[in-house]
């Protein structure tokens, strides 16, 4: 693998596709590095992701998301990332973080959600280590034992709070800028790449979060085409 290209996989969920390429075009923008995006689509892995759906799970992509390393044959780096998230940085600050030491990095948010219930009314369910597998470097080789079958047998918890590795030591910290989490976390300026975990802009009723004024400018840049 090229590590100067920075391989990046998002979560793709046909209730908020736009998601996606917003995403995406705010990378974009403002990476100075080539990218490589692949979206975890559930569609697109017919017979290689087969668990049902869990109740529980807010997104498509809840478990699908610890394919990456099986996806990426096991090798270089890989950043795994939700969708409904905005880049406010140079995705290649991030991309230089990776450290050979660690089997996978996270932001490691301590926090407990101030609501109940997030978008489309789904529960907000609460856990040990919330939201850290939400954006992940992923040092492929160090994860064979997130095996196909593995992601598709092991429970929630087993998948969200990394227990498929030996020990939490094997997992490197990055800043919380990395994933800052709107409206759980007060208004930063200096917030590199953050996450509407409640809910996106684009429901109606969390337009006028923080960050929403952005997220709608990035839309619009998304959608630009010059005319004659």
């Amino acid at each position: 693998m090229n590590d100067g290209i920075a391989r990046i996989f998002v979560g793709f969920d046909s209730k908020e596709v736009v998601a996606y390429h917003v995403l995406a075009q705010s990378i974009i923008e403002r990476s100075s590095i080539p990218v490589v995006f692949s979206p975890i689509v559930l569609s697109n892995l017919d017979g290689i992701f087969t668990r049902e759906r869990n109740p529980l799970q807010s997104t498509e992509f809840s478990f699908s998301r610890f394919l990456v390393p099986y996806l990426s044959n096991y090798e270089g780096w890989s950043i795994f990332m939700d969708c409904d998230m905005l880049a406010r940085a140079d995705i290649a600050e991030l991309w230089k973080l990776r450290d050979d030491r660690y089997s996978a990095m996270c932001v490691k948010h301590d926090y407990q959600p101030k609501i109940e219930t997030k978008f489309l009314g789904q529960t907000q369910t609460k856990y040990e280590k919330k939201n850290w597998s939400s954006m992940i470097l992923f040092n492929n080789a160090k994860c064979h034992a997130l095996t196909k079958d593995y992601v598709n047998t092991a429970t929630g918890l087993q998948l969200h709070q990394f227990k498929w590795l030996e020990s939490d030591d094997q997992i490197g910290e990055v800043p919380v800028t990395w994933n800052y989490l709107v409206n759980e976390y007060d208004y930063r300026s200096d917030a590199q790449l953050v996450h509407f975990t409640d809910g996106g802009p684009y429901f109606d009723e969390y337009r006028n979060d923080d960050y929403s004024d952005e997220w709608f400018a990035m839309r619009d840049r998304m959608l630009y085409v010059q005319q004659k």
